[in-house]
């Protein structure tokens, strides 16, 4: 039906009278465009009505329009927003500002100039503050009457303001080899992603894939044949490439080739080393890790699994001695492990030498369970279901004296134990040292799931569009000002990791016997932090994906589900960063692992009567970007909280164990403080790390935007530390609030570079295959 065809009696006349054409517009949005009061209505009709090119007719039809009693009908309002957009259609621009405009425009359209009752701009500018009075914009306004494009106007693909070659070389500096040659394999048409939901034939493929990475040499990355030439460097930076593929594939690497192998490695002696590494670097003896048992998680010291010497037949006899006892969530166990390194309370003629490692054979060359060995699956997991996870238990169960890994405590075979380390603690601390390197591990690997993660949302949200202005085209999802805080600051955040894991791993190849405690203190820090942060970006990705992030098909929920367990393996994150603390507490000259804090008295008092090094940087009333992006600002502020927090948390300790309190009832009343002083500090040095790195690179470019994402953390780091600034007085509103504010002017600068950014990751194309609109991803 044509607007001509059952005419509304009341559209009809308002739009057959030149007089009233300029009103058009604001009468069509007055009624409907929010909610006018009856009030509002007949202000704005006495408005209209006194100006004084109307004549009687005109007022009289403008006052029906207007009546608050008398609404117009749905279909006379449709016919004169038909009439609107028809007229409008001859108008050679549209950049109208506002209804008075657009209104005086189509009034000369229609009648010519003569026609108008004043001159346009006179007219458009009388009719001004009655547009006013309905609280509108006009620009929006305008767009919501005219026309909309026949097609979608798409805005000019940004270029990224630095070249991404030029910055995966700097991301890509250490290993870079091997780096290469991971990808390399993840490019064969074998490593493609599995259908998750058949376990049994999902854990074959894994295994499947774990015996060919073996065939093409992984494990000798790990375990050369010159065993002169280990750089563990080199492993982890092949594990944290292809964590970018399937996470159970790369815990099934890290359980046989680092916590099997290298508990082999680092506990025992040549002959291990000879005998059986060549074996588990091949996959010829798959192995598996058995620390954690069901009654004692993360207190490894308390096991109770027995490895009790037979001086009669040379052997260790191992033993389950009850439920709790048993070996829980031991990969590798349930289905593909032959040998265990099974840590127990060591027993020698009748006496108990603290924890040690033995290597206990659990299955025969044909995979069956060998006597007294007794295996569990522990079943179905939320993620990671490639893995066959399981329970151990031993009954009685007999190896030759050899199997101990004997580094550093052996036992003849008449029975004697000796050790080069005669305190059990500093032993136990000594052998818990294996842990190190899976930290890091998972560190760089939870990194690579948070990249993948970021690669998917902000893929999709520089493509996928939602909303926009009346009229116009919808926005994309970066371009919104919430979605850049969502999605750019965690890529900040990947991007400080970046630096501080790498750092992180140079530490740990080149640690000496010295900084031993400071690096796996450095390690604990880092991957809490590091695996709370996948966790946390991971869920943000999901929900800036919206429905499409659900689907499994696009890999976040996979994603998800298989890095939510890193917070808890490899050492529970918030067990981590209690030792974080203690080790800040002891200035690592205890063992900071040690719950039993008998000797941590004096280092209390010390840190508690120590002055503050630096005075508050806060005190600098400036907050102009200059001064806040100014990183030895940035980072004065973080090492001031580490400081106030150390002593604080000191003299706190140093209260309650002047008073006699047991130092575990001390620590657990101010475990809180503590796990605030590690954050601190891990951030710190994260900011650091970051500030370092930044000053090495040489492109000019590629220094400019990574500078920018380093005081996008940085400033970041100190708004989400605002309230204990602004709570401890060190801090004023004003500068909180010009933080805040320089963060989304951050994220603002950084977006036009979000694709690139990502690019930059290097994550092969065949393991983000998921099909959202991932195709710009290659550079």
């Amino acid at each position: 039906m044509s607007i001509n065809d059952a005419q509304d009696p009341s559209a009809q006349e308002l739009l057959s009278l030149p007089r009233l054409a300029p009103l058009v517009p604001m009468l069509y949005v007055a009624w409907t465009d929010g909610e006018l009061t009856p009030e509002e209505l007949r202000a704005l009709g006495a408005a209209a009505r006194a100006q004084p090119w109307l004549d009687l007719r005109s007022s009289a039809v403008l006052a029906q329009w207007l009546d608050p009693l008398s609404p117009p009908t749905p279909r006379a309002l449709a016919q004169v927003r038909e009439h609107i957009r028809r007229t409008a259609e001859r108008l050679s621009t549209s950049n109208q500002q506002s209804l008075a405009e657009l209104g005086a425009q189509l009034a000369e359209l229609l009648g010519g100039k003569d026609a108008l009752p004043a001159p346009m701009q006179e007219l458009a500018r009388t009719l001004a503050p009655m547009e006013t009075a309905l609280g509108l914009s006009g620009v929006e306004a305008v767009r919501s009457l005219l026309p909309a494009s026949g097609h979608r106007r798409e805005a000019p693909v940004s270029q990224a303001s630095f070249h991404v070659d030029a910055l995966r070389t700097v991301l890509e500096r250490t290993y870079t080899a091997e780096r290469a040659q991971v990808r390399q394999w993840l490019r064969e048409p074998a490593f493609r992603h599995a259908d998750e939901r058949d376990t049994a034939a999902y854990r074959a493929r894994v295994f499947s894939w774990l015996e060919q990475l073996s065939e093409r040499g992984l494990g000798k990355l790990a375990y050369p044949d010159d065993l002169t030439k280990v750089d563990l460097g080199a492993f982890i930076a092949a594990f944290e490439t292809l964590a970018y593929f399937d996470l159970s594939l790369v815990v099934k690497v890290g359980v046989n080739f680092g916590l099997f192998g290298g508990s082999i490695y680092f506990l025992g002696t040549e002959r291990h080393h000879r005998e059986v590494l060549p074996k588990v670097a091949s996959l010829e003896l798959p192995g598996c890790f058995a620390m954690s048992e069901l009654g004692h998680g993360s207190n490894v010291r308390d096991v109770e699994t027995v490895a009790r010497y037979d001086a009669g037949t040379g052997e260790f006899v191992v033993h389950t001695p009850s439920e709790t006892a048993r070996k829980e969530w031991i990969g590798n166990a349930a289905q593909h492990a032959r040998m265990a390194t099974v840590f127990a309370q060591l027993e020698v003629n009748g006496e108990r030498h603290g924890v040690h490692a033995l290597l206990v054979p659990l299955r025969d060359e044909k995979g069956r369970l060998l006597p007294g060995v007794r295996v569990e699956d522990c079943g179905l997991k939320m993620g990671l279901n490639g893995v066959d996870n399981g329970r151990l238990w031993f009954d009685q169960v007999r190896v030759p004296r050899e199997n101990l890994l004997d580094r550093f405590a052996q036992v003849s075979a008449e029975g004697e134990y000796t050790s080069t380390i005669t305190s059990a603690s500093k032993r136990f601390f000594t052998m818990l040292g294996t842990l190190v390197a899976g930290r890091v591990s998972v560190a760089c690997g939870g990194l690579s799931a948070t990249k993948s993660g970021l690669a998917i949302a902000i893929a999709y949200g520089d493509q996928r569009r939602q909303f926009g202005p009346a009229g116009a085209d919808e926005v994309r999802l970066l371009d919104y000002q919430t979605h850049q805080l969502k999605l750019l600051r965690p890529l900040a955040t990947t991007y400080a990791l970046d630096f501080a894991l790498k750092y992180l791993v140079k530490r740990y190849v080149g640690r000496t016997e010295a900084d031993a405690m400071e690096v796996e203190a450095l390690a604990a820090g880092l991957k809490a932090y590091a695996t709370w942060q996948t966790t946390r970006t991971l869920q943000v990705a999901r929900e800036a994906c919206g429905g499409q992030g659900y689907l499994v098909a696009n890999r976040l929920p996979s994603l998800k589900a298989d890095t939510d367990v890193f917070t808890t393996f490899e050492g529970d994150n918030t067990v981590l960063m209690q030792l974080v603390a203690k080790s800040l507490l002891t200035g690592y000259r205890q063992q900071f692992a040690d719950d039993r804090v008998f000797t941590v008295m004096r280092f209390i008092v010390e840190r508690a009567s120590g002055a503050l090094s630096d005075r508050n940087p806060f005190q600098v009333r400036r907050t102009g970007s200059e001064h806040l992006r100014d990183g030895d600002f940035q980072l004065r502020a973080l090492r001031f909280r580490e400081a106030d927090l150390l002593a604080s948390a000191a003299r706190r300790l140093r209260k309650r164990l002047g008073t006699g309190m047991d130092s575990f009832q001390a620590f657990n009343q101010v475990q809180d403080h503590l796990l605030t002083l590690a954050h601190a500090h891990v951030q710190r040095v994260v900011l650091e790390q970051f500030l370092a790195g930044v000053e090495q690179v040489e492109d000019p470019a590629v220094k400019a935007v990574l500078g920018r994402l380093c005081d996008l953390y940085g400033l970041g780091c100190l708004m989400d530390a605002s309230g204990w600034f602004l709570e401890n007085e060190h801090i004023e509103s004003g500068k909180a609030k010009a933080i805040r504010k320089e963060v989304s002017r951050l994220c603002t600068e950084v977006r036009p570079d979000a694709v690139a950014l990502i690019q930059a990751f290097g994550i092969p194309d065949a393991c983000l295959d998921a099909p959202i609109g991932l195709g710009h991803l290659s550079p």
